[in-house]
């Protein structure tokens, strides 16, 4: 599960992609389109990703939390360590870019995957699959802080406020939460907001390093495997049995969940714009509730579908941008005031690009 190519989304049950320290030219991106056209990869992404809160829920049912993140961030570097090898990506060498990618690691990897898995010990996955889809809530709010270059909107605003009353729905306010496990959701909406913490570190430190997208997120993956590593012996003891469904579960969560699902981001990206890569983040919240409900019987009440249904157009809100439109002058403006007004649109144009 992973987020999206642009801050802050993503899927956030994912590993997010760092945003690219190159953008490809789109000659380039033509000449090597794929095969599978790309509405069918949004869907297959779209499952994995909305998928993935079972796997988590099934995982925990014969592992520890921190046993079921570890193997789960194994298999993910392993499958991003072939895509590597295989398009010949090499490492980052600055000391400095790999302290960034041991702190992104950490906030987009290691932290949100142990809390979710944590979190899903005592709440359904359909409630953990819709507390991820708050991420863009959280990183909206945390940007007007620490982004000086995305101010806040009215209509981003209004949709911070309209996300934040569809998680009140979801939780239940209104009944003072009971028959809710406070602890486990607040385990997963921390969990959300570990990601946006970790996707606006990014954008501050890793974008224009030199390193391509896959490259950083391999060697994200990697140094988060290395930090459960030493985290998981401490908290728990070696496994004495491997049970087939949660150990085909985490390896699933892994490989597809954290590996593929990146690879399918990666080229979506590049294809059709971050923009609309980002867009499955609407989608998994969906495809987490139906799989919860229709494969591990869980149970929903009225307020869940309806609080998801206001988190996502919340989420959407935060996530809209001015539409900038070139106007075309009338004849009654002089020569000077047509050239400035083409300048302004180039700008524009120039800006949308290295957007994504």
């Amino acid at each position: 599960m992973s987020a999206p190519c642009q801050q802050p989304t993503t899927p956030a049950a994912a590993p997010v992609l760092p945003p690219a320290a190159t953008v490809p030219s789109p000659a380039a991106t033509t000449a090597r389109r794929p095969a599978v056209d790309w509405r069918i990869r949004f869907a297959v992404l779209s499952l994995i990703w909305g998928f993935s809160f079972l796997l988590i829920k099934v995982g925990t049912q014969g592992f520890a939390p921190f046993q079921v993140t570890l193997g789960r961030l194994l298999a993910g570097t392993a499958v991003l360590a072939v895509a590597m090898a295989m398009r010949r990506e090499r490492l980052p060498r600055s000391a400095r870019t790999w302290g960034h990618i041991t702190v992104a690691a950490f906030f987009l990897n290691a932290l949100p995957f142990s809390l979710f898995s944590y979190a899903e010990l005592t709440i359904p996955s359909t409630l953990a699959g819709i507390c991820n889809a708050t991420s863009p809530l959280w990183g909206m709010a945390l940007s007007v802080v620490a982004l000086s270059e995305d101010r806040p909107t009215r209509r981003r605003v209004a949709g911070l406020g309209v996300g934040f009353l569809g998680v009140l729905t979801v939780l239940g306010a209104w009944q003072g939460f009971s028959g809710l496990d406070l602890p486990g959701t607040g385990m997963a909406l921390l969990a959300s907001f570990s990601y946006a913490v970790g996707w606006i570190y990014v954008r501050r430190t890793l974008a224009g390093t030199g390193s391509s997208t896959l490259t950083l997120t391999g060697s994200q993956l990697f140094v988060g495997t290395l930090q459960l590593a030493v985290v998981t012996p401490v908290f728990t003891s070696a496994p004495d049995t491997f049970p087939l469904l949660p150990t085909l579960s985490v390896l699933a969560l892994g490989a597809l969940g954290t590996g593929l699902a990146v690879l399918l981001q990666y080229g979506l990206v590049q294809e059709v714009g971050p923009t609309t890569g980002q867009m499955v983040t609407y989608f998994i919240p969906v495809i987490a509730t139906a799989a919860g409900v229709a494969l591990l019987g869980e149970q929903l009440t009225w307020n869940t579908p309806v609080g998801a249904v206001i988190v996502l157009a919340g989420a959407a809100l935060t996530q809209s941008r001015p539409s900038t439109t070139a106007t075309r002058p009338g004849p009654r403006l002089r020569s000077g005031t047509r050239t400035r007004t083409r300048s302004r649109t180039a700008d524009t144009r120039r800006e949308r690009f290295s957007r994504t």
